[in-house]
């Protein structure tokens, strides 16, 4: 009579996944069920059916805030793409439809929180405290710019802010990000870094490369996905093949949650517990905002072209904006005379901000040579003696009285 085989093990403690239980099933292993999305407040201004109502949508004065904010942004977006279109700025992006990821987030963050943003997240900064002057002199290249013109327009930054100067290289903020939380750690800071990114900067190296560091090295940093539905011109449905942007999360070892990017309480609640959990536990958290971006992708893009005819406008009822304003209509907190009121002084702020910065002047030329190396080095000096040379005779060309005289004093 043959012996009886002996049971196989069921865990051998591989050191790649020792956790893993073996099995004599074969089988190639597929998510099964897509990640749900979480969702507070529905498309009419009403939370659901069994949830609680956050103590955030019970305080009118920050809702009010909230809902302000929101517009600011999009007001700005919406004159400041009619500016380059007539050629006042040379480039611009906006946020149509994303309001709530910006002010939703921010507004659950810490002033001590390090913030990185991609080059949609405006409303972050201005939640933040960053003023529309401080934006226009960015976007104009003045000298009251903090980025001394450096920069194309929207690549915001700001120390005071604690908001990490924005980079036009796709997806490079995401390991630094990565970098920030685990020196936020070994300092022994009670703040997290939260860095944003679009569905397209997830196809990029830099984000697997910076997830894979921060869930190693447990860093409280916080990733933000705005999936908007465009990469540029490519659908989500040519950038990949699994289940969305969380999903990946999920492979990583992070802990993952899926939200409704258009509701601003939803938004609020996964930041707010995500940066709780971070500090608690000393590790990463992805979490996934489904939006949908209402504009081209920037004043360089023309959405018409591969979008299907009708597609955005039949996102415009899901539209963050309207729906908080449903619900403060609903709570008797609005009416039309409050909406139109509002709209009237930021149109009359934004004139105010731009005109000053229409009057202002541009930084110095001799900006292009400071803040690299103190002292100046020998080869920059002779860099700046053969243009200051070059100047004395053509300068009528360059129209330097519009240019400061001297760099700003470093800040």
């Amino acid at each position: 009579m043959a012996a009886a085989r002996a049971a196989p093990r069921r865990n051998i403690n591989y050191p790649g996944a020792p956790e893993a239980e073996i099995t004599t099933q074969f089988s190639f292993v597929i998510q099964q069920k897509p990640l749900p999305v979480f969702r507070m407040m529905n498309t009419s201004g009403e939370f659901e059916a069994g949830v609680d109502v956050p103590e955030i949508a019970k305080d009118k004065s920050l809702v009010l805030k909230m809902y302000e904010h929101m517009n600011m942004t999009q007001i700005m977006d919406t004159f400041m793409a009619k500016r380059q279109r007539q050629g006042s700025v040379s480039f611009y992006m906006t946020a149509y439809g994303e309001e709530a990821t910006h002010i939703g987030s921010a507004a659950a963050l810490k002033d001590e929180d390090v913030v990185y943003a991609q080059y949609r997240e405006s409303g972050v900064l201005f939640w933040r405290g960053f003023t529309l002057d401080q934006a226009m002199a960015q976007c104009y290249s003045t000298v009251d710019d903090l980025g001394k013109g450096r920069q194309m327009p929207v690549h915001y930054g700001s120390r005071a802010q604690n908001f990490q100067t924005i980079s036009s290289p796709l997806s490079t903020q995401i390991p630094q990000a990565a970098g920030a939380a685990y020196a936020l750690k070994r300092a022994g800071k009670n703040a997290v870094c939260i860095v944003y990114f679009g569905d397209g900067a997830a196809s990029e190296g830099d984000f697997h490369a910076a997830l894979n560091f921060a869930a190693t090295l447990d860093a409280p940093c916080l990733f933000f996905c705005r999936n908007n539905g465009y990469a540029i011109s490519t659908p989500t449905r040519s950038q990949y093949r699994g289940d969305g942007i969380g999903a990946r999360g999920i492979g990583y070892g992070i802990p993952t949650i899926r939200i409704d990017g258009n509701d601003i309480f939803a938004v609020h609640e996964a930041v707010a517990r995500a940066r709780a959990d971070a500090l608690a536990k000393s590790r990463p958290i992805l979490i996934e905002a489904m939006t949908y971006r209402l504009g081209d992708h920037s004043s360089s893009d023309d959405s018409s072209r591969y979008r299907p005819s009708g597609e955005r406008d039949s996102w415009l009822k899901h539209a963050p904006i309207p729906r908080l304003r449903e619900y403060i209509s609903k709570q008797g907190w609005w009416s039309e005379a409050d909406e139109k009121a509002l709209h009237d002084k930021l149109f009359d702020s934004l004139m105010t901000a731009m005109r000053k910065a229409q009057a202002a002047k541009k930084p110095s030329y001799k900006e292009m040579f400071t803040d690299v190396l103190e002292p100046l080095h020998p080869m920059h000096a002779e860099q700046l003696a053969e243009l200051e040379a070059h100047l004395k005779i053509h300068g009528s060309e360059y129209g330097l009285s519009t240019f400061a005289d001297e760099p700003a004093p470093r800040q």
